[in-house]
């Protein structure tokens, strides 16, 4: 069983290193979902300690966001409030077990996620329209 724990391991850490930064986006949004809804699971289930942890990695995941936004554009500085404030949603959801915060910065994130992969996709359309 730690063969394909590990196999597994590794063709995850293949598909991150060989990811355009549009899917590594598109990857570090639909993480930061799924440690939310573990986060909620976890509360309802009264284990604290596995709750913090998934949602401490959440809270990474938007540090990242907000750590790498490139500030010389317009949509980086739009995107910085938003991504401060589910982080903080995020910190009070896990401080005082607030589901309701963390749906809600699910909710965000979610929102966020599917209009990138939209964005990726119309983006995607117009350079394969271009190589034609």
């Amino acid at each position: 069983m730690q063969n394909a724990s590990y196999t597994a391991d590794a063709y995850k850490r293949q598909q991150i290193l060989t990811a355009s930064p549009e899917m590594l986006t598109l990857m570090l949004y639909n993480g930061g979902i799924r440690f939310i809804n573990e986060g909620i699971k976890f509360i309802n289930e009264k284990n604290c300690i596995k709750s913090n942890k998934a949602l401490l990695r959440a809270q990474d995941i938007m540090i990242e966001f907000m750590a790498t936004l490139n500030m010389d554009y317009d949509i980086a500085r739009q995107l910085y409030p938003l991504y401060n404030y589910i982080y903080r949603i995020l910190i009070e959801g896990n401080m005082k077990n607030n589901t309701a915060k963390l749906e809600e910065a699910k909710t965000l994130l979610t929102e966020l996620r599917d209009t990138w992969h939209e964005a990726m996709k119309i983006a995607g359309k117009e350079k394969n329209d271009n190589n034609h």
